[in-house]
C-alpha cells in the first residue's frame, strides 16, 4: 500500500453538492405500456451471446489486462493497467443477469490497488474517470455491493491529487507515482476540452453517495469556468477544442467541433441537469450551446436518394468582426452521440424541436452505416452540405466538384476510378477504420426509449447485424481496418467501450423499457447508469 502525501494546493472552500432546484423534472422515456417483448426476445439473445463469447474469451485469454487483442488471444495494457474492461463491462455483466460473473469479476477488482502506480507512468484522468470510476460506481448502484463503493472512493481520492494544482484546475495526465514523491504539478497550458470538461457526471455521484462534496467541489470550479466564458468565445454558445487550463482561458481558439475532443463536454450538460433533478447552470449552458449548434452545426447532406436525414460538421471561425463561423462538412462516428444528446435536453427542456432533430442526426449516422460495403460507418468522411433543410436535389456536377477539391484537383480533373472506393454521397473518407464504436447505437437507444419509433430498432438490428458479419474473429470481435473493403484486414484491437457501451446499448434497446429506465438513470460517457435525483436532497435516498 502506498500512502498519500497532504495536498500541496489545497480548497481554500468546498462547494456543497446543490439540492435539486426543481421538484419534478419532466418525463423522459415515451409511455410504452404493457411490454410485450417476444418479438425482440430473440434479438436481444443473439446480443448477449456476443457480449458473452468476448467476455468469456477475455477472461481466458487476458484477464487482469486492460483488453484482449481478439486475434492474437494477447492481453493488452492500455488505460493504466488496472483490468480496464473487466471494471469497465461490471455494469454489464448485471445488466445482462450475468450474475456469476459478475461476482467473479468483483472479487478480482478487490485485488486491484488504484493507489499504485499501475503499469503506465501516467494516466489519463479524462479516461480513468469515465471508465474505471464510472465503471465501479454504476457497479455499486445496481448490485449495492459495498465493496465496489469503497474501490469508487479509493480511485476517485486518487483522481482527486489531479486537481493538486495552484489553480486547481486539473492536469490532464497524471503521474500517481510523481504525486506521491511530493512533484509539483500545474494545469496544462493547452487542455483537450472535453478531457477537462466531462468529468462532472462522475465526481459528482461521487459525492452523493458518499456525502462528501470534495469531489462535486473539484469539478464545480471547472464547470463554473465553462459557464461564465461561454459567451466569450469565437463562436458564442460553444468552446473551442483546445484551451488554456493553466491560465483558465477557456474560449481562446479558431476550432469549434462537435465530435473528436469536444463531445462529451456537450453530451454533460443536459445530463447534469438530469443527475442533479435540476439545475438552473447547467440547463441554461446547454440550452446555449445547443442554439449555437443548431444555427452553424448541423446540416442537411446531399444524398443520391434524396434522404431527408442531418449530419453534424465542425466549425472554423477566426472572430474576426462581422464574420461568421465556416462549416466544414466533415462527419465523425463520434459525433453520432448528438442525436441522443438532443433528445435527452429536448426532453427535459420540453422542447420537440430537438427530439425531431436529434432523430434526423440519429438516422444520418444510420444511413453512413448503411452506405458502405460493410454496412458499417467509418470513423471519418465528408460530404457535400445542402443549402437548405428543407430541399435539397442531387447535383452530380456539385458532387464531383467536391471530390476533386478534396483530391487537391481543379474541377474536372478528377481522374477515371478516383472515385471508386468512395460509396456514393461521400466525397472523401479521411478515416475509413472502426473501432466498435458505440455512438449511433447510442443515440438510437435513446430516440427509441423517448419516441418509441419501432422503426429505430430495426435500424439498430441491421446494424448490429452487419457489425457482427464484420468484425467477428476466431475469439471475439475487431475493429476493422477499411469499411469500404470487404478483403481488408482486421486490427487486433478491441476496446473496452465495446462491451461497456455498444453491446449494452444493443442490449438495452431490445430490452423492456424498466430496464435502466432514463426516468430513473443517466448514463455517462461510457455507458455506466448513475441514478438520478429525485425530489428534495437525501443523501439515503441516493443510494
Amino acid at each position: 500500500m502506498v500512502t498519500r502525501t497532504r495536498e500541496q494546493y489545497p480548497e481554500a472552500s468546498l462547494r456543497p453538492v446543490p439540492s435539486p432546484e426543481k421538484w419534478r423534472l419532466p418525463r423522459i422515456q415515451h409511455d410504452f405500456g404493457f411490454w410485450s417483448g417476444r418479438a425482440q426476445l430473440e434479438r436481444r439473445s443473439k446480443v448477449k451471446a456476443a457480449f458473452l463469447r468476448c467476455w468469456e474469451a477475455y477472461r481466458e485469454h487476458a484477464w487482469m489486462a486492460d483488453e484482449l487483442m481478439p486475434i492474437s488471444g494477447q492481453g493488452k495494457a492500455h488505460f493504466g493497467g488496472w483490468a480496464a474492461t473487466l471494471v469497465d463491462s461490471l455494469d454489464t455483466l448485471w445488466i445482462m443477469d450475468l450474475k456469476d460473473d459478475f461476482y467473479e469479476a468483483v472479487s478480482a477488482v478487490m485485488d486491484i490497488d488504484f493507489r499504485s502506480p499501475g503499469t503506465a507512468g501516467t494516466i489519463s484522468v479524462f479516461e480513468t474517470t469515465i471508465r474505471y470510476l464510472g465503471g465501479l460506481l454504476a457497479a455499486y448502484g445496481l448490485s449495492a455491493d459495498e465493496r465496489l463503493l469503497e474501490k469508487a472512493i479509493e480511485l476517485g481520492d486518487t483522481l482527486y491529487g489531479a486537481f493538486d494544482t495552484p489553480n486547481r484546475m486539473p492536469v490532464t495526465h497524471f503521474s500517481v507515482q510523481a504525486a506521491r514523491d511530493g512533484m509539483r504539478q500545474q494545469a496544462d497550458m493547452s487542455a483537450v476540452v472535453a478531457e477537462i470538461g466531462s468529468l462532472s457526471l462522475e465526481f459528482t455521484r461521487l459525492s452523493q453517495l458518499t456525502g462528501e462534496c470534495k469531489y462535486y467541489s473539484a469539478i464545480a470550479r471547472i464547470m463554473e469556468e465553462f459557464q461564465q466564458q461561454q459567451n466569450l468565445s469565437n463562436v458564442p454558445g460553444m468552446w473551442p477544442v483546445s484551451v488554456n487550463a493553466f491560465h483558465k482561458d477557456f474560449h481562446t481558439g479558431t476550432s469549434f467541433p462537435l465530435g473528436a475532443m469536444a463531445d462529451s463536454l456537450y453530451e454533460y450538460l443536459p445530463k447534469m441537469h438530469a443527475l442533479l433533478g435540476g439545475s438552473k447552470m447547467y440547463e441554461d449552458m446547454y440550452a446555449y450551446a445547443v442554439d449555437t449548434i443548431l444555427r452553424h452545426s448541423i446540416f442537411r447532406p446531399m444524398l443520391p436518394d434524396g434522404s431527408t436525414v442531418l449530419m453534424a460538421g465542425k466549425l472554423e471561425s477566426t472572430g474576426l468582426s462581422g464574420s461568421t463561423p465556416t462549416l466544414k462538412p466533415d462527419v465523425e462516428h463520434l459525433g453520432c452521440f448528438a442525436g441522443g444528446m438532443l433528445a435527452l435536453g429536448g426532453r427535459l427542456l420540453g422542447n420537440a424541436t430537438h427530439i425531431r432533430i436529434g432523430q434526423g442526426l440519429a438516422v444520418g449516422c444510420y444511413w453512413a452505416y448503411a452506405a458502405t460495403p460493410l454496412g458499417v460507418m467509418p470513423e471519418d468522411f465528408s460530404v457535400v452540405p445542402c443549402s437548405s433543410w428543407t430541399t435539397c436535389e442531387w447535383d452530380e456536377a456539385l458532387y464531383w466538384e467536391h471530390i476533386s477539391q478534396h483530391m487537391g484537383l481543379q474541377p474536372g480533373q478528377v481522374v477515371n476510378g478516383a472515385a471508386d472506393e468512395l460509396p456514393v454521397g461521400f466525397t472523401a473518407i479521411t478515416n475509413r477504420h472502426y473501432i466498435l464504436r458505440p455512438e449511433a447505437i447510442e443515440s438510437l437507444f435513446i430516440l427509441y426509449r423517448i419516441t418509441g419509433d419501432e422503426s429505430l430498432r430495426g435500424l439498430a438490428w441491421n446494424m448490429f447485424e452487419s457489425i457482427q458479419n464484420a468484425t467477428q474473429t476466431e475469439l471475439a470481435n475487431a475493429a476493422l481496418s477499411d469499411v469500404t473493403d470487404t478483403s481488408a484486414p482486421k486490427m487486433d484491437e478491441m476496446e473496452s467501450f465495446w462491451l461497456a457501451e455498444t453491446l449494452k446499448y444493443f442490449y438495452l434497446i431490445f430490452s423492456e423499457s424498466s430496464l435502466i429506465s432514463l426516468d430513473d438513470y443517466v448514463l455517462n460517457t461510457e455507458a455506466h447508469p448513475f441514478r438520478r435525483a429525485k425530489g428534495s436532497f437525501l443523501h439515503w435516498a441516493l443510494r
